[in-house]
């Protein structure tokens, strides 16, 4: 896991980072930075004065210091910065506006197409308090600005890419991990933030700035943390649009010439960046029958030299295979090897059925001889729930029982490798959006998505146009605070109707045009926890909203939830060596898809029709058959397999649940839901992977050793004790609904 972290005080002479040795014969302490730029002068010692209270008599001690173990410090005090992880040396780029003023910097980690005269340009207007310029590369990646004694650290639109923070020794300390935060402070669980995440994953309202981590605070997407002294204020660098009047309807041909661009930018800026190869490759073995050098290098793990992307026969996937084979330059191995981008394709032989056209779409794809297609086969090895053994992430998430199976993929991919994760939620209207369109009084652009539904339910397709006409004009004249409080009085009321899965397109939209709604793992949560996620809506209702449209509210709060999944993804399938790419959550896109107008959003296909655009648009016109065909739901079949073989072990692990010593769920409740789910009964999958995600993510976390902090003259203590002691008295208690 790569992260930064930095520091913000009131007093400067709390850290010891750029003190100038006082003579030759003094000594750099631990945790002195490497890769210092020329004019850096002598060497820096980087640290947070080791002080857990502002007024503690030790914060005066500047000796003792407390520093991320393994650190690379970026800058030192009076407000240090470090990054930590096996960042590439392009990754970490630092700026300064003036050799003569040192403490007006830059600093930018990741990915990021902007060139140096580019950044540093950027920081001048910085400085004086500009900053959405400095989301408007492409790439993805965090920026942190150092004016004086005022830092400004400014997070993604999407939320792939977020910022913490936690109050430290009279100051602000901020990461963009959240784990590493906890462990400064000790912090304890927040089971009412993970009560939240089961209830209502896609409610921003209930889970608030919080984290699983007390104390430890997350920033809004599209948001930034700007520190003075240790003082902290949050704010947006977008601009807000009315809310009271409609916005004139964008053209539709321009904003999609919009998401060409902002595309192309973004694969490119991947694709100029320096090519890299595995640190270290495990020794071939030699030759095995029926496997070539690629399928052996595979099987041990390591990824191949160069770009690749998935190909999974979907159009996001794909678009972003073809824009990077057809882009000017050696768009795929190192120079001298070849020219060709890997291209991954992943076949379930337990589970044949179903996919046959998208895999034929793909060999269909994979024929364009700038693509050299690999096909990973695997059978019951790789379904999901297998092998639940993993690392720790900086935060639960569904994709730990999938993690395996993806795993298996991506390590037959290369060293930079580009995945379509996030099309769907930047591109695809969210069906609440059909209560938008009624409010700006465009009911005719509701004809053919309204008919679409209505061919998808062929037992009823008269009563489809009425029901989903309703429920839109419903929602639409439905306050934002009376949804809040009404969705509050579901999860009060509890019951069976919270578990229901929706069974079809109709069932999906219908339960979707609402304020805020209960996740797939409610109905399994116990009342306690219920009455403390309605207490947080019902706060919620009397504050004002960020949007008083349901259908932008919902798509963002959406797009923010899969963005946090997909981090999470990207922790649990980790690669040595290999660096995921997901060009559809970079700011320029989501900026771009953003202005796409509601009219042509709302239309059935109409993110194919958009990428089949964007590709016209770069020269790729020749398109399999079933190009943009709906893609098909979650594999059940595989996922209910996957259950069944790794029942035994899943029994075991809610005999004695964690979540249940928080008092979240029931296990006996949850043992028969895995039961019924393994012999093919109707059960909410998707909260089920939510409930043992997070249970396997609370033992991985209590079972972990160490700390993420050290150099102090006391041990550290990390966040979170060991499973000797019981989860329910290391957390606060959820609120119930009579306190």
């Amino acid at each position: 896991m790569r992260w930064l972290v930095g520091w913000s005080s009131i007093a400067a002479s709390f850290g010891t980072a750029g003190r100038v040795p006082s003579g030759p014969g003094s000594h750099d302490s631990p945790g002195a930075s490497y890769g210092r730029p020329p004019h850096a002068g002598p060497p820096q010692h980087g640290g947070i004065a080791d002080a857990a209270h502002a007024d503690d008599p030790s914060a005066r001690d500047a000796e003792r210091t407390v520093h991320p173990v393994g650190a690379q410090l970026l800058w030192g005090d009076p407000d240090p910065l470090w990054a930590v992880g096996d960042w590439r040396p392009d990754e970490v780029r630092t700026v300064t506006a003036d050799p003569a003023d040192p403490f007006t910097r830059l600093a930018v980690l990741g990915c990021c197409g902007a060139t140096d005269d580019e950044l540093r340009r950027a920081l001048y207007a910085a400085r004086g308090g500009a900053l959405r310029h400095l989301t408007q590369w492409p790439g993805s990646y965090t920026a942190v600005v150092q004016a004086g004694r005022r830092i400004t650290v400014l997070g993604d639109l999407a939320g792939a890419r977020p910022v913490f923070y936690t109050p430290w020794a009279g100051g602000t300390a901020y990461a963009t991990a959240a784990l590493p935060l906890a462990d400064l402070i000790e912090a304890q669980l927040d089971v009412g933030h993970l009560a939240a995440l089961l209830a209502c994953p896609d409610s921003p309202e209930a889970l608030g700035d919080g984290t699983p981590y007390a104390g430890v605070r997350r920033i809004p997407p599209g948001h930034t943390l700007i520190l003075r002294e240790g003082s902290r204020e949050i704010t947006g660098y977008e601009p807000v649009a009315s809310l009271a009047v409609a916005a004139p309807e964008a053209d539709a041909e321009r904003a999609v010439e919009g998401v060409r661009e902002a595309l192309v930018d973004a694969v490119r800026a991947r694709l100029t960046a320096p090519r890299h190869a595995p640190d270290t490759l495990v020794p071939d073995p030699g030759p095995v029958p029926g496997m070539g050098p690629a399928d052996r290098r595979a099987a041990r793990g390591a990824p191949a030299p160069g770009v690749g992307a998935d190909l999974s026969g979907g159009t996001a996937s794909a678009t972003l295979a073809l824009l990077a084979a057809g882009l000017p330059g050696a768009p795929g191995t190192l120079p001298g090897s070849g020219s060709r981008l890997l291209a991954v394709t992943f076949n379930d032989l337990a589970t044949p059925q179903g996919r046959e056209g998208e895999l034929e779409r793909a060999h269909a794809l994979a024929a364009d001889p700038r693509l050299h297609h690999v096909v990973v086969a695997a059978a019951e090895e790789a379904l999901p729930y297998a092998e639940l053994d993993g690392p720790l992430t900086d935060e639960p998430g569904p994709s730990l029982v999938f993690a395996a199976r993806e795993r298996r993929r991506l390590a037959a991919g290369s060293a930079d490798h580009f995945t379509g994760h996030g099309a769907r939620r930047v591109l695809d209207a969210h069906p609440a959006r059909m209560a938008d369109l009624l409010m700006d009084r465009r009911r005719r652009h509701l004809l053919r998505p309204v008919a679409a539904l209505a061919r998808s339910a062929p037992a009823d397709p008269l009563l489809v146009p009425f029901s989903v006409y309703t429920a839109a004009r419903r929602l639409a004249r439905t306050p934002y605070r009376a949804g809040m409080e009404a969705a509050a009085a579901r999860l009060r009321e509890g019951g069976a109707a919270l578990a229901a899965a929706a069974s079809g397109p109709v069932d999906a939209s219908l339960a979707a045009l609402t304020w805020s709604r209960p996740g797939p793992a409610a109905g399994w949560l116990t009342g306690e926890a219920l009455a403390e996620v309605s207490i947080r809506l019902r706060a919620a209702a009397g504050r004002p909203p960020l949007s008083l449209r349901p259908g932008e509210a919902r798509a963002r709060a959406l797009l923010a939830r899969h963005a946090a999944d997909h981090r999470v993804f990207e922790q649990a399938v980790e690669v040595r060596s290999q660096r995921l790419h997901a060009p559809f959550l970079d700011n320029q896109v989501v900026r771009a898809a953003r202005a796409l107008p509601e009219s042509l959003r709302v239309q059935p296909g109409a993110r194919a029709e958009i990428l089949r655009s964007v590709l016209a648009s770069a020269g790729v016109r020749e398109l399999p058959p079933g190009w943009g065909a709906t893609a098909h739901a979650p594999n059940e079949t595989a996922t209910r397999l996957g259950l069944r073989a790794a029942l035994t072990s899943l029994l075991a692990l809610f005999a004695t649940p964690l979540l249940g010593d928080a008092g979240l769920v029931d296990a006996r409740v949850v043992q028969q839901a895995l039961i019924d789910a393994a012999e093919g009964r109707p059960v909410p999958l998707d909260g089920l992977a939510e409930l043992v995600s997070m249970e396997l993510w609370l033992r991985r976390l209590l079972a972990r050793r160490g700390t993420c902090w050290t150099g102090t003259s006391t041990p550290r203590r990390r966040a979170v004790p060991p499973l000797d002691t019981p989860l329910s008295r290391l957390a606060p208690r959820p609120l119930t609904a009579g306190r």
